[in-house]
């Protein structure tokens, strides 16, 4: 989705300047780099029988990276094409399908990540709540069942414009195709595009619902004092992490989604859509308060596009570091003991710790 990073602001002739398409490229690389990283990472976690406890949540981090690996792989070609057909989509798609094939890719790889998170902090707060419901019902088939069928959903509602429900159309200025918001004469248009956004204001309030609960459920263990065993800190010590993790992505999903959700309800309610941004022969520029929404909606695009590129890094990186600081900061905020403290602070010690033992992690 990195089809809308390529191009800003307005020119002379049709509305709208572009930067060097080594922006794109930029973007595409490490988005790459990232998510073929966190897959890696994943992997090498997922069997690692320390974590066996773990393995749906790693399952969900390396969908999650998977799914935005592909969005990268099938969009950004086709932008880098476009700019090398000067700004010209037309000559890169004469037919038109595929702007239907973009637009179905967009649709995919955007509800995707968020639904993804969303099935993450369900079943981290499962996990953390109801432990031994969690144990007992939680296997690694329920989830793979659970994602296929999330992919397998969001493909069949992405498709519905190619069956004739909603349309996609070529996005100001040019690079993109996406749903179209404005075309009130299209059957189901206005269903298609309320839809996606409400689908994906669900998914966030989802996210941060369930993240409330866990963080509440974590606060209250601490402030329980647990006892000093093992399992008790390795207990801590995994949910922590998985709840900064899970915290961390939910930041990214509404900073990064939020102003396209928000700006495609305005627009679907106003019937203004992308393609009137663009100056026809009869009409001159657009009015400047149309030009002032159309870079509105191209910078949420942008921002929602850097959500495949934040996800894994957020994943790579929140971890050791930030991790020994939420704890310290959630040790204050609960008031705990300086014993609870310590004992805190020994479990952390043990992150870099290889031989993490199973035995313990199985009775837990």
């Amino acid at each position: 989705m990195l089809e809308a990073n390529g191009s800003r602001s307005t020119r002379e002739g049709d509305g709208c300047s572009s930067v060097s398409v080594a922006f794109p490229i930029t973007m595409m690389i490490t988005g790459m780099v990232g998510n073929s990283l966190a897959l890696a990472l994943v992997y090498s976690s997922y069997r690692s029988k320390a974590n066996r406890r773990k393995r749906s949540f790693l399952l969900c981090i390396g969908s999650l990276a998977l799914t935005d690996l592909f969005g990268q792989l099938l969009t950004s070609p086709i932008v880098i094409s476009v700019y090398r057909a000067g700004l010209k989509w037309e000559r890169v798609d004469p037919t038109g399908r595929l702007c239907a094939f973009f637009g179905v890719c967009m649709t995919m790889f955007g509800l995707c990540p968020l639904f993804l998170a969303s099935a993450m902090a369900v079943e981290r707060t499962l996990a953390i709540t109801s432990p031994h419901w969690y144990a007992n019902h939680m296997k690694t088939s329920v989830t793979k069942l659970a994602l296929a069928a999330i992919s397998c959903l969001v493909l069949l509602f992405a498709l519905l414009p190619v069956a004739g429900v909603g349309q996609y159309t070529l996005q100001w200025p040019g690079t993109w195709c996406f749903i179209s918001t404005g075309e009130s004469s299209v059957p189901g248009n206005a269903f298609f595009s309320v839809t996606f956004a409400l689908l994906g204001i669900l998914s966030l309030s989802v996210t941060f619902c369930c993240n409330a609960v866990t963080i509440k459920a974590l606060l209250s263990r601490c402030r329980a004092k647990p006892g000093s065993s093992q399992a008790a800190r390795q207990w801590e010590r995994l949910t922590v992490e998985t709840v900064i993790q899970l915290m961390g992505i939910m930041c990214v999903l509404v900073v990064c989604w939020s102003p396209l959700l928000i700006l495609m309800l305005k627009m679907i309610s106003t019937q203004m859509s992308s393609h009137h941004c663009k100056p026809s022969a009869v009409t001159a520029l657009p009015s400047r308060d149309v030009q002032v929404d159309c870079n509105f909606f191209l910078i949420a695009i942008r921002m929602a596009s850097l959500n495949q590129i934040l996800d894994p890094w957020v994943y790579l990186l929140l971890r050791e570091i930030l991790l020994r600081k939420f704890c310290q900061m959630a040790s204050a905020v609960s008031n705990c003991s300086l014993d609870g403290q310590r004992e805190t602070q020994t479990a952390l010690n043990a992150l870099n710790k290889q031989d993490i033992h199973t035995n313990v992690i199985e009775k837990e």
